[in-house]
């Protein structure tokens, strides 16, 4: 699933438990569901942050290579 289609997923299960107008069965799977979703937008996010921190170094070696 795409990071910002869990995200607006994860923006409708904040809204429908907010509304109060769930029984708790489907309040505790929306929050189940929540919570995984959550799980897996932090792991893209630290995905994408450890491959953007790569792409820093090497351009930076790059810069420092050419510039010297």
């Amino acid at each position: 699933m795409e990071f910002e289609n869990m995200l607006n997923r994860l923006d409708e299960i904040v809204n429908i438990l907010e509304s109060g107008e769930c029984g708790l069965d489907e309040a505790t799977k929306l929050f189940e569901e929540g919570k995984n979703l959550s799980e897996k937008c932090l792991e893209k996010l630290n995905a994408n942050k450890g491959k953007i921190t790569l792409i820093e170094k090497e351009l930076n070696e790059v810069i420092e290579k050419d510039f010297k």
